[in-house]
């Protein structure tokens, strides 16, 4: 195994993704039973996310879920991926996560993203914006002076005040240079633009600002990885997933999951089409050979101290085999 690979971290960031003929309850309890397996796996920390309206996913609270997933486990990180900062307060969002780390002291995450609503009707019915997320650098300033008993409210939070629970930023747009300028760990993504991924962590490096939380950068890559026996069934795993983006380009809603052979059967129209190929081209994936040979370059490119996985499919079972086995390029240690 490559020493590149054995001094990265590697966790997995969980959407809840709903999928055709399970409904969106099975697929939380799906994401909670996969949590078990990721921790027995040997993977450093597991995370969920916030949409809100969408048909295809069921994770829109995240911090609850968070909260089942960490009861559900005994020593595997658990965050989120993130919490959109723009749709709350922040005191009730440092209320929030200062319950979780009360209860699970010492394996709480906190992601935080600047995204305020995939639709108009997602963003009237929380009472927000687009124009909200340009106020996301001062909201994270304020979630972090709750942490620290220095907010300028003059209130203090309960139970989070004293507590440290690890903030990071996920990067979109100016999301790395605000992470730079805060201080803050950085998600950044995706593979399948990796020339502007790298201008990314670049810029963060050179404008970090060593803060309380962080002295040096910190640089979480996020992706697609789908390992499998063959070259073709780590393909069929990605098939779900570049439909569902594809549908969502040219028809405006982001469906659930369908299974790989009816996206196979389908007559698309060449703007569907044209999506849907960009949707399969720039993961890694393959077979435990090629995922390390890729995941070698990667790390060695980004200079990245974690990857994380955002692999979703339509086969559960066949995610979960994906993850095992690239546990075992990753040489992770079973808990």
């Amino acid at each position: 195994m490559s020493s590149v690979i054995a001094s990265t971290r590697f966790s997995v960031l969980d959407r809840s993704r709903t999928r055709e003929g399970h409904d969106g309850p099975s697929a939380l309890r799906d994401t909670v039973r996969f949590a078990r397996e990721l921790g027995a796996l040997g993977y450093h920390r597991v995370w969920v996310s916030e949409h809100h309206g969408v048909p295809g996913v069921a994770g829109s609270a995240p911090t609850v879920l968070a909260a089942a997933v960490a009861a559900a486990t005994r020593t595997i990180r658990v965050g989120t991926g993130g919490v959109m900062l723009p749709n709350h307060q922040p005191l009730v969002v440092a209320e929030q996560f200062g319950v979780l780390e009360s209860l699970f002291p010492g394996r709480i995450d906190m992601g935080l993203g600047r995204s305020v609503g995939f639709t108009g009707g997602v963003r009237k019915a929380l009472g927000r914006d687009k124009d909200d997320a340009d106020d996301f650098a001062a909201q994270l300033a304020a979630l972090l002076d709750f942490f620290r008993g220095t907010s300028t409210t003059g209130v203090r939070a309960r139970p989070s005040d004293g507590l440290t629970v690890p903030p990071f930023v996920l990067a979109m747009g100016e999301g790395a240079t605000i992470a730079a300028e805060a201080g803050l760990p950085m998600v950044i993504g995706d593979l399948r633009n990796r020339e502007k991924m790298l201008r990314g962590i670049d810029r963060y490096r050179a404008t970090f600002r060593p803060s309380a939380w962080a002295g040096e950068p910190y640089v979480v890559v996020s992706g697609t990885i789908a390992v499998a026996g063959s070259p073709e069934a780590a393909h069929r795993l990605l098939i779900p997933e570049a439909w569902s983006m594809a549908y969502s380009r040219t028809h405006g809603t982001f469906p659930p999951l369908p299974p790989s052979e009816r996206v196979e059967a389908l007559t698309m129209t060449t703007k569907e089409r044209d999506f849907y190929e960009s949707g399969l081209r720039g993961h890694i994936a393959g077979t435990e050979d090629q995922v390390a040979d890729g995941l070698e370059t990667l790390i060695k490119e980004s200079g990245a101290q974690e990857v994380l996985v955002t692999t979703s499919s339509y086969d559960r079972e066949g995610l979960l085999e994906s993850y095992r086995g690239l546990a075992r390029v990753a040489g992770l240690r079973r808990a």
